[in-house]
């Protein structure tokens, strides 16, 4: 298998020789990996990797290679891997049958129905349509279906209906040093700069150099002014985690742009839709939040004000006090976002998810409607289209 293993690597297109094979198979007869799939990853990844470029071709090798293997114990004992229980549990239904899953019908009645099978279950389930489990089409569990439920001990969202997540979410920071592919982003939000020159004199002003000494009698007069630089102000809202992992290139690519192309920059995370907190660091959103008023008083109306998500979500989250997947929000998420948008004289939405899907999600086309219909694909049409609207 370890043969197989490097040949599919210089298949592939990673350098791997003979001296990183031997390296590798020393460790491994040193015990390094100790029959644990995980370990021998990073062992493999450390003596065969010589360049972070090749990193990703070399995950989808050893998935390729190693598919099914979780764990191995000394004496060969017939454990049941984790994620073979996992794919017992993941409820694959024809769409006839989930055309017959019903809804319990609203945001309280769900809630409501939640509190009273918590307070009525005894034991664990699996399967069902009732009680709080796995792989069945009940609204209250994980790796199950139902058009409208509370997610509950599952590590990520497969069908994108919950209303509620039970559970702790970690979310990461986009990285604002991605090097974009083409420079075509940021030459279409250039569109958005204005020019202005503030502050000390520190450049040759050489026009005004030459009309001086002229005037001068030809005797050399220096002129200068002040550094020119774009005076436009940008703070970016994005949207983070959940069905917007789908779309982290796209968002990092974007967030790159306009940090490089702007000198006034701010940006905030948010969670599906706008509420009363917003974050700068992922890792520390609970300690680093910023209420959303000290927000308004912070940034001046002259700030053109970008959202970036897809929007998509339960209708809750827009429309509901308590709506929001992840906490009790006091105020529905649209008051936040007239709030804003009230604040802000120049605002948009950009949606990374394709336009033709739009109009099939109810929480896109409310969305769509709060910001004025000035919501724009993720596109470099749809960004030339924004920095037109912007720039008025």
């Amino acid at each position: 298998m370890f043969l197989t293993f490097i040949e599919s690597l210089r298949a592939a297109g990673l350098p791997v020789s003979v001296t990183e094979y031997l390296a590798l198979m020393g460790a491994m007869k040193q015990g390094v990996a100790n029959y644990n799939i995980d370990d021998f990853y990073f062992l493999s990844r450390a003596t065969l990797v010589k360049d972070e470029r090749h990193l990703d071709r070399f995950d989808r090798v050893f998935g390729t290679v190693f598919k099914g293997i979780e764990h191995v114990s000394e004496d060969l004992a017939a454990d049941i891997p984790e994620d073979w229980l996992k794919k017992l549990a993941e409820k694959l239904l024809s769409p006839e049958e989930k055309a017959q899953i019903e809804a319990l019908g609203g945001f309280e009645k769900l809630m409501e129905t939640l509190k009273q099978r918590l307070a009525e279950q005894k034991g664990r389930h699996q399967g069902g349509n009732k009680w709080i489990g796995t792989a069945g089409t009940s609204p209250f569990g994980a790796h199950g279906y139902n058009p409208e439920g509370v997610r509950i001990g599952q590590g990520e969202s497969r069908h994108r209906r919950a209303v509620k997540v039970w559970d702790k979410r970690e979310f990461k920071d986009l990285d604002g040093d991605v090097e974009l592919g083409t420079r075509t982003m940021k030459v279409a939000l250039r569109r958005l700069r204005r020019f202005a020159r503030q502050g000390a004199a520190t450049e040759l002003d050489m026009h005004g150099t030459i009309h001086a000494t002229a005037s001068n009698a030809g005797s050399l007069e220096i002129r200068m002014v002040p550094e020119r630089h774009n005076a436009v102000k940008v703070l970016l809202l994005l949207d983070i985690g959940g069905s917007m992992d789908d779309h982290v290139r796209a968002s990092e690519e974007l967030f790159s742009a306009v940090r490089s192309e702007f000198k006034h920059f701010e940006h905030f995370y948010f969670h599906n839709c706008v509420y009363e907190r917003v974050w700068k660091e992922n890792r520390r959103r609970a300690a680093s939040s910023l209420d959303t008023f000290e927000l308004l008083r912070t940034y001046g109306r002259d700030y053109k004000l970008v959202f970036v998500g897809d929007a998509t979500m339960s209708p809750y989250e827009i429309i509901q006090a308590g709506g929001s997947v992840e906490h009790f929000n006091a105020e529905a998420g649209r008051v936040w976002m007239e709030r804003l948008l009230a604040h802000f004289r120049s605002a948009a939405w950009l949606n990374p998810a394709p336009e033709a899907h739009w109009r099939y999600t109810q929480s896109v086309n409310l969305m769509r409607d709060l910001v004025g219909g000035r919501m724009y694909p993720l596109t470099l049409s749809g960004l030339d289209d924004m920095t037109r609207e912007l720039s008025h």
